[in-house]
This record gives structure tokens, C-alpha cells and sequence, in this order.
């Protein structure tokens, strides 16, 4: 059983874990009761940025539609569109020996799909999570539980990987925001 982190909480993953080069970051979430007739259709999405938490490549910014960062160091492994069943909804895979130079933080940021035609938000979700996972040996090194504290945003920042004196470490983020995808992306310093 790995870790359990707190919002803010940050912890070091390549130093206390030596040879660990890649990770399995698994999200997960469940939906309230919600009548409005559509699917819940939430969207993990990875930030590559720079030092200044800027994505300086459009191929930087990995999710459904461009599943793999030029470098083949962050992949997304597939849009789940409905959130059935247990464990991890969606994962993003990174190889820390792949990570470019340029990329000093990687944001990992969940949105929901069409949520203002659709009126879903994120107080409508529970029981969200995000997990570290060492992909050579499915060993889970650590995990945040976003719990309840969102209402109407529609776009949550979970957590960002980072370097740090040559080394990676984890911040358990927990930041939401609403107008979406596109919000999140303009925050980041991609056109929309």
C-alpha cells in the first residue's frame, strides 16, 4: 500500500525509489445521482510544461485527441467515455528517462466532457483519486483522494510531477476551475 497524500502535500519519487524510471498515473472518480440524461464523460489530460508552467509545444498537451507527447515520454492510454467500473477510469504513463529537457513540470488535470451543455460539474463527482503506480512492478507508491471539495468547476488540476534537483517529485494539487478544457489550456499558454 503506498502513501496517502494530503492537498499540498509534496513527496519525492525518484529519490526515495531508486531505478524508478516509469510510472502509471491512474485516476479514478464515481458520479453522484445525476438525471439530466446525458453520460458523465470525464477526461484526464497531461500538461508538459516548462519552468514557467508554460506548454511551449502544442504536441505537449497530451489527452484523447493526441495521445502521446512527441517524445514518447507521456501517453495517455484511452478516453474511458462512461467511468463504469472499479479501480482506474483512465492512466497516463510517463517515462521519466524520455521527459525532454524543456519539461520541467508535467500537470495532470481531469475536465468533463460538454460540462456546461450538459450542466455536470465536479460536486456532482466522488470518491475521485489519483495514484502513482511503478509500472515495472505495479507497486503503488503513492495516492490522493480529492474528496468533496468542489461545486460548479469543471476542470480540476490533480497533481503535477516535477523536477527538482534531478530528481521527480509529486504534488498533490487538487485546483479547480471552471470553463473547462479551455480554461485549463489558456492557463497553461495554449491557444484555444
Amino acid at each position: 500500500m503506498g502513501i496517502n497524500l494530503s492537498k499540498g502535500q509534496r513527496i519525492d519519487l525518484t529519490k526515495t525509489n531508486p531505478g524508478l524510471t516509469k510510472v502509471i498515473v491512474g485516476l479514478g472518480w464515481d458520479t453522484n445521482r445525476y438525471q439530466g440524461g446525458h453520460d458523465f464523460d470525464l477526461d484526464a489530460s497531461a500538461f508538459l510544461t516548462d519552468d514557467n508552467s508554460r506548454v511551449i509545444n502544442d504536441s505537449d498537451f497530451v489527452f484523447y485527441n493526441n495521445l502521446t507527447d512527441p517524445s514518447g515520454a507521456v501517453e495517455h492510454t484511452g478516453d474511458n467515455r462512461t467511468g463504469e467500473g472499479d479501480g482506474d477510469d483512465e492512466q497516463i504513463k510517463i517515462d521519466f528517462s524520455k521527459v525532454p529537457s524543456h519539461v520541467h513540470r508535467i500537470a495532470i488535470a481531469v475536465t468533463i466532457h460538454e460540462a456546461e451543455q450538459r450542466s455536470q460539474n465536479f460536486g456532482q463527482v466522488s470518491n475521485a483519486f489519483v495514484r502513482v503506480v511503478d509500472e515495472e512492478t505495479n507497486r503503488e507508491i503513492l495516492r490522493f483522494d480529492l474528496g468533496e471539495d468542489f461545486s460548479v468547476e469543471t476542470a480540476v488540476v490533480v497533481c503535477e510531477l516535477y523536477r527538482h534537483n534531478g530528481d521527480w517529485k509529486f504534488n498533490a494539487v487538487g485546483s479547480g476551475f471552471s470553463g473547462g478544457l479551455a480554461a485549463l489550456c489558456r492557463n497553461f499558454g495554449l491557444q484555444v
